[in-house]
């Protein structure tokens, strides 16, 4: 059992700057590839990045988040983050952090994913 724990949402303006985490129990993180979603009010749940359990695979991001955000992950903390950069008001949504076992690639459906912190809000408005 993994539980996640996610922090750092909040209220900023366009143009800012968030730094998400998600802090992971049990002894196994660096096993487990983890993700990002996002949902905004409305809307369905949606693939924001991932990183995988290999370094040898390269981050995945959603093309609307590239070049401005940054998913990595710090296993000796069971910590993984999502830097946001140049937030935009469509930015705003609940995030999630999501995990699935040994899953080598990303995985953008949220219905393949193992375990989910409860969210936090990013609102991004001026």
């Amino acid at each position: 059992q993994v539980q996640l724990i996610e922090s750092g949402g909040g209220l900023v303006q366009p143009g800012d700057s968030l730094r998400l985490a998600c802090a992971a129990s049990g002894r196994t993180f660096s096993s487990y590839s983890m993700h990002w979603f996002r949902q905004a009010p409305g809307k369905e749940r949606e693939f924001v990045a991932a990183i995988s359990y290999s370094s040898i695979v390269t981050p995945s991001y959603t093309d609307s988040v590239k070049g401005r955000f940054t998913i990595s992950r710090d296993n000796a903390k069971n910590t993984v983050y999502l830097q946001m950069n140049s937030l935009k008001p469509e930015d705003t949504a609940v995030y999630y952090c999501a995990a699935v076992f040994r899953s080598l690639l990303p995985k953008i459906n949220p219905e393949d994913m193992t375990y989910w912190g409860k969210g936090t809000l990013v609102t991004v408005s001026s």
